[in-house]
Parts: C-alpha cells; structure tokens; sequence
C-alpha cells in the first residue's frame, strides 16, 4: 500500500490494527486526541477471551507480552445478595480462560510494539470530509488537516468519522454507572475487600447494582449501576463528592455496609459514566476508503465484550488489509461482511446481559446466567 493507513484514535482498537499492519510491513499513522499515552487513566481491569481479544494479541505477535502483564488470581468471581449473602463464590483456580489485565498495562504493550512516531499525541479530529476518489480530508482542532487514502475511525462512541458511513447517534441505555475507586482496601477498607474477594464481585437487583474488581496495588475499582433517567443524574451535584456519593449511596438503603462501603468510602471522587448504545444491528453500505471499528461501529451496553472486540476489529481488518494488496477495497468488503453479523451477535448479547444483570429478576437471574441454570442446547 502506497498510502498509510489513517486511524483516528489510540485505543486499544486503533493500535491493535497499528500494530498487525506493522507485523504485516504496512505502514500506518495513528492520531489521538490525549496529548500523551499518560495523559488519563485507561479504565479498569479488562478478561481477554479465547475468541476475540486473545487471537487479536496473537496476529499481533504479543501473546508472551500479554502473559506477562496478567494478574494471577483475578478471575475469581463472586455475586452476593444486597444483604452480603454469598449466592456464588468461584475462585480463580489458574484453569480459567479468561486472564485479567490491566487496560492500561494492554494500551502499554501494544504502544511499545509500534515504531516510534506512529501515533501522533494532541491531534483531536475536528471534522471529516469527502474529497472524492475515496480519499478523505480529516480537519483538527488545532487548526491542521491531513488527507486520507484510507481512514479508519477507531474513534469510539461519539466518533467523528461515523458519519461519513451512518446517521447513527449513540442513544441512552436508561443505565448510568458511578465509578469509585478505594486505595490500600485490604488495610484501609478491610471489610469491603472481603465483600470483594481476589477478582470480581457483583450484588444485583432489579434496577441497580454494585459491581466491583480487585486490581493491582489492592485497589478495589467500583462501578455502581442505576436505572434512572439522565435528568435525575443532572439534579445531583458532582461538585460536592461527599454530597454526590451520599445522595447515591440513599438508593441503595438497606444493602449491606460493606457494599455501601465502595461509594460512600470513595478515595477520589464519584465520576459519572452514562450508557449509550448504537442499534445493535448496526451496520453502513460500503463508502471507499473508509470504515470503522471497536465502539465507533458497534457501540454496546457493557458486557465483557468491548475492548475484546475492538481488538479482534483491528487484528481483522489489518489482516484484511494484508491479504488483499493493491486492492483495498476487496480488503474493506471482506473485512465489514464478517464485522456486521459478528457485532450484532455481541450486541443482542450485550443487551441479554444487562437484562440479566439489572432486569425484574435480578439477582437470581444473574445467578442463573452464570451459573447456566435453565439453558438448554
């Protein structure tokens, strides 16, 4: 390929494509809006499954690399009652199929897979637009251009390259989460770290939940799930951390204190993380010399399944790309008749599970779900 490959954005999806073109001598440049790798947090603990996002880190030739950032013991899982009974209690016995990492070790890996300069730091995308010839102009804020031979929108929910494929918005799923973080929990906060455990813990009901995961450094990482409307999220003030936390905290009256505990004991603020999702059957008519992947194209409710797919996204359609030299288009079509029935599989998935998760059955039918009571074939 004469042209790199444009992506715009730097997530794990983005540079899982970066990476396989680079395995594959094809050049590629990617541009993010974060003006460097160390600029925020990446989020959480990440499974990696068989799949999707292990095959991903295989074309991409990082499997040891992989292995070498797995945090042993985190797939232990637990699910209580909102009293703090335990319903099921499976701790990781190292014969697990899905090793946790952490998301922002995973980004680190995959960064340092890349020869130096490939992505470029502080380019946030203003705008695209069509120049014709499937070529593409992409317009950022601080006031440069470059122009396409083939573009990639890796970049998430609210991508500004979709449009160029689809008039699909992200809509709310009526879920919100609250994230919480607590430090040093063992010694510090002993009694939600029992709740815990050594990997991950959920206490569900019909319409809200705790959910939280022992990552490295004994953090325990929260996120805490409401089914309110977003104007009922907007009446509490963020502002005041202590005051936000309690006002949350009220819908969860009754539940054991050391659930609680992860919102009320909160070591940095409450921050809030609406859910939106694109239709779950997403998909464009083919446009040259442009597709997407990861959230940009399939945005989901959570499920495990997100970054894992924009991984799997990025390792296909790089190994697309490698098979049809010279001819890029032949590469997209293949890559995006495989991508659409694949995401929208995921996606009636996704939502299945937060029916599950936080649905009138809650928690038993969590429970059954993890358990597979009740299914059949």
């Amino acid at each position: 390929m004469t042209t790199p490959v444009t992506i715009i954005g730097a997530g794990l999806g983005g540079l899982t494509l970066a990476r396989v073109l680079h395995v594959h001598g094809i050049e590629s440049a990617v541009y993010e809006a974060e003006p460097s790798p160390a600029a925020r947090a990446q989020g959480g603990m990440l499974d990696i499954h068989t799949g999707t996002g292990q095959p991903a880190l295989a074309a991409a030739g990082l499997t040891e690399e992989f292995r070498g950032i797995v945090l042993p013991g985190r797939e232990a899982t637990r699910l209580l009652a909102s009293d703090g009974t335990v319903l099921l209690d499976e701790p990781d016995d190292g014969t697990g199929t899905r090793p946790e990492a952490q998301r922002g070790e995973l980004r680190r890996i995959l960064l340092d897979a890349l020869p130096p300069g490939t992505v470029h730091w502080g380019r946030k995308a203003a705008g695209v637009r069509a120049l014709g010839g499937g070529r593409h102009e992409v317009a950022f804020t601080d006031g440069t251009t470059v122009t396409t031979g083939l573009l990639v929108g890796a970049d998430g929910a609210w991508s500004r390259v979709r449009p160029l494929l689809s008039p699909a918005t992200p809509a709310y799923t009526g879920v919100s989460f609250v994230e919480t973080f607590l430090f040093d929990a063992a010694t510090r906060h002993p009694a939600a770290a029992k709740a815990v455990g050594a990997g991950g813990m959920a206490a569900t009901a019909p319409g809200q939940g705790i959910q939280a995961h022992h990552e490295s450094g004994g953090t325990l990482h929260t996120y805490v799930a409401l089914a309110r409307p977003q104007e009922w999220f907007a009446a509490l003030d963020f502002g005041d951390p202590a005051a936000a936390a309690a006002r949350i905290a009220r819908e969860f009256d009754g539940w054991a204190p050391e659930l609680t505990a992860l919102i009320t004991d909160g070591d940095t603020p409450p921050v809030l993380r609406p859910l939106h999702t694109l239709p779950p059957r997403h998909r464009w008519q083919r446009v040259p010399g442009v597709t997407l992947l990861g959230d940009a194209a399939h945005l989901m409710p959570p499920s495990g399944e997100g970054a894992n797919l924009a991984m799997y996204d990025g390792a296909a359609l790089g190994t697309a790309l490698a098979a049809h030299p010279g001819d890029t288009e032949a590469a997209l079509a293949a890559y995006e008749q495989e991508l659409f029935p694949r995401s929208a599989a995921a996606a009636e998935d996704a939502l299945r599970i937060q029916e599950v998760c936080w649905g009138p059955g809650a928690p038993r039918s969590f429970l059954d779900f993890l358990t597979g009571a009740g299914q059949t074939g």
